[in-house]
């Protein structure tokens, strides 16, 4: 086996991988920690928003006492850029169970002068103490065996630089939420994918923030193009995943002044739901 080949042939492990390192703050001032936003987790020039969530839920989970983001809101002011930015904390609240933090991203301009990215208020506490007691009516999404599923390497060839993220991302698509990639879209608010990292690192909390941001917005199949934004996201964390790739499910109801909400179900190899998310998007209409 050569070298090359070897090293595909190893997963990397949570700790130990592209999405940890890409995602690392260091602290710099108590509260305040450095950043250097990577360009591999763009779409375009855009920054994606759940890369960046990630990049804050690992800031707050240093600065609260409790490790796992249980419930984080996420306002975004202005784009990202790739490069050095910034993220302040502050400790809002600690207790037994919940500690609840706020944090924000700031980048500077061409002028040197300091900009808010991201406002987030969010609660931390330990997903394994948890009770195992589950009383639910959600069933997971009836998605297709991977092997009948679709990546972005199905499709034609991207233009260079056009969606790095897609190089980190193991993303199999719903065949029946493909329409938009075939000329076809259905008109339904549906995006179903299987979902990991490129590199087989496992999920864990801090990637479930990932996760409900990564897939195509459910607006292409609608019928729409072009960029998405997100205006709010709020992320629930209920459970930390077993080892395997994930299953995602988003749905819109409602399109509605240029404006649409996405709402997201994760689930993992042992059917269960781990993370839920609802996000206000904006769209170019005509």
């Amino acid at each position: 086996m050569s070298e090359a080949a070897s090293a595909q042939a190893v997963r990397a492990t949570i700790g130990d991988s592209e999405f940890d390192r890409d995602t690392a703050v260091t602290l710099r001032a108590p509260g305040v920690y450095g950043v250097d936003l990577s360009p591999g987790w763009t779409i375009i020039s855009a920054v994606n928003g759940g890369y960046l969530l990630a990049v804050l839920g690992r800031a707050l989970a240093d600065a609260l006492p409790h490790d796992d983001p249980f419930t984080i809101s996420a306002h975004y002011l202005t784009a990202s850029q790739p490069g050095p930015a910034v993220v302040r904390t502050d400790v809002v609240r600690t207790g037994r169970t919940l500690s609840t933090g706020q944090a924000s991203l700031l980048q500077y301009d061409d002028e040197g002068r300091e900009v808010e990215r991201i406002r987030v208020l969010a609660s931390y506490g330990d997903l394994g103490a948890l009770p195992d007691d589950v009383r639910t009516t959600a069933t997971p999404p009836a998605i297709p065996p991977m092997e009948h599923c679709f990546g972005p390497e199905d499709g034609p060839a991207p233009i260079d630089g056009s969606s790095a993220i897609t190089e980190r991302l193991m993303l199999k698509l719903d065949p029946s939420t493909l329409g938009w990639a075939l000329g076809a879209p259905s008109g339904r608010g549906e995006m179903r994918a299987w979902f990991g990292l490129a590199d087989g690192r496992d999920a864990d909390p801090l990637s479930l923030l990932l996760a409900v941001d990564a897939l195509p917005p459910t607006a292409f199949e609608i019928g729409l193009s072009g960029w998405v934004p997100t205006v709010e996201l709020t992320v629930h964390v209920r459970c930390r995943p077993a080892p395997g790739p994930l299953r995602v499910s988003i749905t819109t109801r409602n399109l509605a002044g240029g404006f649409l909400e996405e709402d997201a179900e994760v689930w993992d190899s042992a059917d269960r739901l781990v993370a839920q998310s609802r996000q206000l998007a904006r769209v170019r209409l005509g």
